[in-house]
């Protein structure tokens, strides 16, 4: 069997308010906004899931798309919720910053017996 000669690109996020998720992922996490574009409507491949409105992806990570794993965050305009599903586990980041700028903004810091870390 051959290794796959491949790499993840990025994981996408659907969001329903663009100003509070810019927050989060810039000032909390620290991420940098790497490139954003906008549609006029919907994507052929279900880009942004079964929507045929204007929308727009931002894309953030701690640096250059070529060589790093970031986040696709997905807004479709006139959408302000979505349902949310059991299928994703979460993402972890090895940061010595992040707990203390999410207690400094309220946000609820959850520490996991018998593991290492804090769930944010």
């Amino acid at each position: 069997m051959s290794a796959i000669s491949g790499r993840a690109l990025h994981y996408v996020f659907k969001i329903g308010d663009r100003a509070k998720n810019a927050f989060f992922f810039r000032q909390i996490l620290g991420m940098k906004v790497l490139r954003h574009e906008e549609f006029k409507e919907g994507c052929d491949a279900a880009c942004n899931g079964p929507y045929d409105n204007r929308w727009s992806k931002t894309m953030v990570g701690y640096g250059p798309e070529s060589s790093h794993f970031v986040i696709e965050l997905t807004y479709n305009y006139g959408v302000s919720s979505y349902e949310m599903g059991n299928d994703f586990g979460g993402v972890t980041i090895h940061s010595k910053d992040i707990l203390s700028r999410a207690a400094e903004h309220s946000y609820p810091v959850t520490q996991v017996a018998g593991k290492a870390g804090s769930l944010l």
